[in-house]
């Protein structure tokens, strides 16, 4: 009897522990997601919603970007992140008449070179983003290849992540007939993971339009949990969104955001 008590008891211990440990891992994960640079590479499948589109507010648009982060490792010292947006868009009357589109949008493209070991909890990453103009319908891009720099900076401590991330982009090449691109992208962001590996996040994805001296405003609070599907690990999220600016016929109010992303090894990279 002694030893069966000795035996569960210790049975007990060592779950207890590897639950422990297994949290441990999630919540490192989690709070590496907070991290536009990681040394992570992850698939997010992201569903957004906006409505009151259009001078009578009654359009709306549904997309789906599908955004790969890789990481590559040039030295022991730098890392090469690339990050894609590639959204996949539906919307109707975004203004009268318009009807409905349905195909691809602009790719985004941008790669940072960062700094492979943070210092005290810093990170930041510099290089080049693109506008790539893969739209399959005029409505649904620019019609322009853009270029310019990007930037993240950010600390994490404590389960906490605060940061930034920008870009810039100047088209220099597409349809002439179509308006130009010379605009500012910002998106500062606070985060916090906690050992369980929930995360409480709050960022605005602002873009100030220079050649029409536009706002675009839309305030995202999230909250987003790890989970295994098997041995994968997927963090599951969710997102109201506010718009606190938005150009004339652009969207108003409130809007949502759902989705899931896959976290895969980097070995080899």
């Amino acid at each position: 009897m002694r030893r069966w008590l000795i035996g569960g008891a210790l049975a007990i211990c060592w779950t207890a522990s590897a639950q422990c440990q297994e949290q441990h891992d999630d919540s490192d994960l989690a709070k590496k997601l907070s991290n536009p640079v990681a040394d992570l590479i992850s698939i997010p499948f992201q569903f957004n919603y906006n409505d009151g589109i259009g001078p009578a507010k009654d359009g709306s648009q549904v997309y789906l970007n599908v955004q790969p982060v890789v990481p590559f490792h040039l030295n022991d010292d730098w890392n090469l992140i690339s990050r894609t947006i590639l959204p996949i868009i539906h919307q109707h009357e975004i203004f009268p008449g318009s009807g409905t589109q349905f195909g691809l949008g602009d790719i985004t493209q941008s790669f940072f070179f960062s700094p492979a070991k943070p210092v005290n909890g810093f990170v930041w990453g510099v290089g080049p983003a693109f506008g790539i103009p893969t739209a399959t319908d005029d409505l649904l891009g620019s019609g322009k290849w853009s270029a310019g720099p990007t930037g993240v900076a950010l600390w994490q401590g404590e389960g906490w992540t605060v940061g930034a991330l920008a870009n810039h982009l100047w088209s220099f090449a597409g349809e002439r007939d179509r308006p130009n691109v010379n605009a500012t992208f910002l998106q500062p962001f606070v985060a916090y993971t906690t050992k369980s590996a929930w995360t409480f996040s709050l960022n605005t994805e602002s873009t100030y339009n220079w050649e029409a001296h536009e706002w675009s405003v839309p305030i995202n609070l999230q909250v987003a949990k790890i989970v295994k599907f098997g041995k994968l690990p997927v963090q599951l999220f969710a997102a109201a969104r506010y718009w606190a600016d938005s150009p004339d016929g652009g969207p108003t109010g409130w809007g949502a955001r759902v989705g899931m992303t896959f976290l895969l090894p980097t070995e080899g990279l």
